[in-house]
């Protein structure tokens, strides 16, 4: 009766006892090390060092703008396919349309002629419109990679982000990090890992959505690295907060946004207080590209909520 109903929709909901076989905790698993490697490159190190090119923010956000209008053609393409149509959320997710608006902020209204998608960027498109042609159940994948990592670390970052690169606080430039239609993005994570749980798919397509996770995460690592050759050939001053690198950090949030990430998972209070005392000593230190990296430093929030 009554009472039974009661049971099934308690244990239904009750999502924070996954198990290892449930794709949440594979895709967490499985994308750990290229996380801890993505972590360990030059890129990063610089990054943690606090040394920021305004001109690198921009191209950044250009690379942001063709991932997520490939990424979002092709779940429109395959929003009733029953392997994805779960994880359908276009209102609270999708990012294109605010990207848009970002790079009319920074490069004007002719910002399209402005515009071009790199080399590194146009294989990571390719690779997300194949997919969503030939294997749309891969896409959950680039989803999953993209969307959770954005609410984790970019959710943490954009008042931070705003001061650092001097921003209007009505929100011009960073629309990107500010999802509008999601009121706790704990909540919403929580609901979609329970819907990605949910999907019917067996062993070896999960496995096949981590492998193509990993690759996400190596198409994302691929554009950093391009990024940092361009940041070579730009004669810009680096804006250098003179930060240690990653393994001297000894815990301390202002020197690495990783671990910020983890604090704010594991439910740290502290850290929102260390975070702004940290804005405050390098206004233009890590915080610009700390951003950039909110795809990164929130995988690692992503694996500890």
């Amino acid at each position: 009766g009554s009472t039974a109903q009661t049971k099934i929709s308690i244990s239904k909901n009750d999502k924070d006892d996954f198990v290892p076989e449930d794709l949440s905790e594979m895709l967490a698993a499985g994308t750990k090390e290229v996380h801890e490697k993505a972590e360990n490159t030059q890129f990063v190190k610089d990054f943690l060092r606090g040394r920021i090119r305004k001109e690198l923010f921009k191209l950044g956000a250009v690379a942001l703008y063709h991932t997520y209008t490939a990424m979002e053609e092709e779940i429109e393409r395959n929003k009733d396919h029953p392997q994805f149509a779960p994880l359908y959320f276009p209102a609270e997710l999708h990012r294109h349309e605010a990207l848009a608006r970002d790079l009319e902020y920074f490069y004007g209204p002719d910002w399209k002629s402005k515009i071009s998608c790199s080399q590194a960027t146009q294989q990571y498109v390719d690779r997300i419109h194949q997919v969503g042609q030939e294997d749309p159940v891969l896409l959950v994948a680039h989803a999953y990679t993209r969307y959770m990592g954005d609410l984790s670390g970019g959710q943490v970052l954009r008042k931070v982000a705003q001061r650092a690169l001097k921003l209007p606080p009505t929100g011009e430039g960073l629309e990107f990090y500010q999802f509008d239609a999601i009121h706790s993005a704990k909540a919403f994570k929580q609901l979609y890992r329970s819907r990605m749980n949910e999907l019917d798919l067996d062993v070896a397509t999960k496995k096949k959505l981590v492998e193509e996770a990993v690759k996400a995460f190596h198409f994302n690592m691929e554009v950093f690295e391009e990024l940092e050759e361009i940041g070579k050939t730009i004669q810009e001053d680096v804006q250098d907060a003179g930060m240690s690198v990653h393994g001297e950090t000894g815990g301390d949030i202002s020197k690495c946004p990783y671990y910020a990430a983890k604090m704010a998972a594991s439910g740290g209070t502290a850290y929102f207080g260390q975070l702004v005392m940290a804005a405050l000593r390098h206004p233009t230190g890590q915080v610009l590209f700390a951003t950039w990296f909110a795809a990164l430093a929130g995988l690692a929030a992503w694996y500890l909520m």
